[in-house]
């Protein structure tokens, strides 16, 4: 492990002041009347943004805190795509035979996402858990990608090879957004070493009658819950009002990455409007919201990099974002359905993706769950690999209970 090397995050003062200079030659747009937020981030929320990322906003305290948790980098070799650099979390349990869990995060997400539950699965209390959190590929302070082509399995090809260097040959894992597909695709590609995945964005289709007759049955004559209810109504506001970006990120990303590397109050005003629209009336600080922002703006390869996942995996037919929602055998699936998530579906959806061992519906909490609600995220993952729960024991040796040991940071 001698490539595994500690890693401090140091922007320099050089690229703050720029920083500083492009904020105080922001052109603000107009706006209409009473618009609030049907065209988009409201004007007044991004000026006070603004003001308040120039006059009090202190990245160097959030860069100390990025710098108190244990962060490493190694360099991965990606088939076809060379070398690249891996920035990642690796928190330890001081319990002996804790579970290997990865966590992958989306957009515009980042690694930031574990940190509210990081200490919570690394605690004593069991069943426990060794965290990886990485930044993939083209995001916060892993390296960017040359080449056309990098896809939902170079992800998951990375991620994959990461634990392995790690000395986790059997792991489980954990993701939301783009780390729900990417860890689907791990699922499929490598169902020997993932052992069990749990995911909180659940995109399945509506059951077949010739090829799952019971699940159809019973979706089909079963009643709704209030949740189900509600699903339609947030799934198709999603679609008619939520998904522009989507289009443009999965179509012309070069072409919006120009204004989003150039402009920092446009990368917020992007990134904000997701934040409010997708969370579940979270409270946001504007510290937190910068700092989102901030890993963005401050990445190695810039927040054009981190659009490019949307357009490989649009275009790619075998191991693209659709298979990721299909039928995937052999590797145990944990569901978490929140009501406010980006697209809220039907249980028997759900059931169609895998052999399912654990499922919760929530009354609160929207798309970045491990934000919003960590202790229900939490409290998912220990009852789903805890004692009498579906996937217990399913990494070899590693039950997530044993004999306490100091903590270790590697």
């Amino acid at each position: 492990m001698a490539s595994i090397e500690t890693f401090n995050v140091a922007v320099p003062d050089s690229e703050l002041g720029r920083l500083a200079q492009k904020l105080e030659h922001t052109n603000f747009p107009d706006e209409l009347d009473e618009a609030g937020w049907a065209y988009g981030a409201p004007l007044a929320d991004i000026k006070r943004l603004t003001k308040y990322w120039q006059e009090q906003y202190d990245w160097r305290k959030a860069e100390a805190a990025i710098n108190g948790l244990p962060n490493y980098k190694t360099p991965i070799d990606v088939d076809g795509f060379g070398t690249l650099g891996i920035h990642f979390i690796h928190q330890k349990s001081p319990v002996e035979g804790a579970i290997p869990l990865l966590f992958c995060h989306g957009w515009p997400g980042s690694f930031l996402e574990v940190t509210k539950i990081l200490p919570l699965l690394t605690s004593s209390t069991t069943p426990s858990f060794h965290i990886i959190a990485p930044s993939l590929p083209n995001y916060g302070f892993s390296s960017g990608v040359t080449k056309r082509g990098f896809s939902l399995p170079q992800y998951a090809e990375t991620c994959h090879k990461l634990m392995l260097k790690l000395g986790y040959p059997q792991y489980v894992t954990q993701g939301g957004d783009w780390g729900c597909m990417i860890t689907r695709i791990m699922s499929l590609l490598y169902p020997s070493h993932v052992r069990a995945a749990h995911i909180n964005m659940i995109r399945g289709h509506a059951p077949i009658l010739f090829s799952n007759p019971l699940l159809y049955l019973q979706h089909k004559f079963s009643p709704y819950n209030a949740r189900e209810k509600g699903a339609a109504d947030r799934s198709n506001w999603m679609l008619k009002e939520g998904s522009g970006y989507r289009v443009e990120q999965a179509t012309k990303p070069q072409t919006l990455g120009y204004s989003l590397s150039d402009s920092p109050v446009g990368l917020l005003a992007w990134i904000y409007e997701k934040l409010h629209d997708w969370t579940d009336s979270y409270p946001w600080t504007n510290d937190e919201i910068l700092t989102w922002v901030s890993i963005y703006w401050h990445s190695v390869s810039g927040p054009a990099a981190t659009l490019r996942i949307y357009y490989e995996a649009a275009k790619d037919r075998g191991f693209g974002r659709d298979r990721s929602e299909l039928y995937i055998p052999n590797v145990k699936l944990g569901l978490s359905h929140f009501p406010k998530e980006i697209t809220v579906v039907p249980k028997a959806y759900g059931r169609t993706m895998g052999p399912v061992v654990f499922e919760s519906e929530k009354e609160k909490g929207g798309h970045f769950a491990a934000w919003e609600c960590p202790d229900e995220l939490v409290s998912d993952l220990r009852v789903m690999f805890g004692k009498g729960g579906g996937a217990e024991g399913v990494v070899d040796g590693r039950s997530g209970y044993g004999v306490e040991k100091g903590r270790a940071r590697f």
